[in-house]
């Protein structure tokens, strides 16, 4: 279970820490110049590419069961979601509800399709080893 949630923290901080940056660009660059929700579509593709390259990466060197993959993946979600809260409420002065349920409506989908493209993608990308 150490592995499991080792491996977790490290996709969890590797794919925020891109995700931080990233959000850094669009909200002072990008979206004043074509707006909100279109930046955050914009960043998305840019986000993908990160969650898939880490996953596999990380999923690559894991030497444990698929199965922890998916568990680490799940964990690794959980903490996005709840580092995505803190930003909001702390960094953004917005409203948990705001945080996930204020979006505009394509945008959202994107961003939780890409909560779940992140979840699995461990286990979808592991070896498919037994040991």
């Amino acid at each position: 279970m150490r592995r499991t949630l080792i491996f977790a923290a490290a996709y969890f901080a590797a794919v925020f820490g891109a995700g931080f940056v990233f959000g850094v660009i669009r909200t002072l660059f990008v979206a004043p110049a074509v707006g909100a929700s279109t930046a955050e579509l914009i960043e998305a593709p840019f986000m993908l590419a990160v969650i898939i390259t880490v996953a596999w990466v990380l999923a690559r060197r894991h030497r444990g069961l698929r199965s922890e993959l998916a568990i680490g993946g799940a964990v690794a979600a959980v903490l996005v979601l709840a580092a995505d809260l803190v930003v909001g409420i702390g960094l953004r002065g917005l409203s948990a509800y705001a945080v996930f349920f204020e979006r505009d409506v394509l945008a959202g989908l994107v961003y939780y399709a890409l909560i779940a493209a992140f979840a699995v993608m461990p286990y979808v990308l592991g070896r498919r080893s037994a040991a």
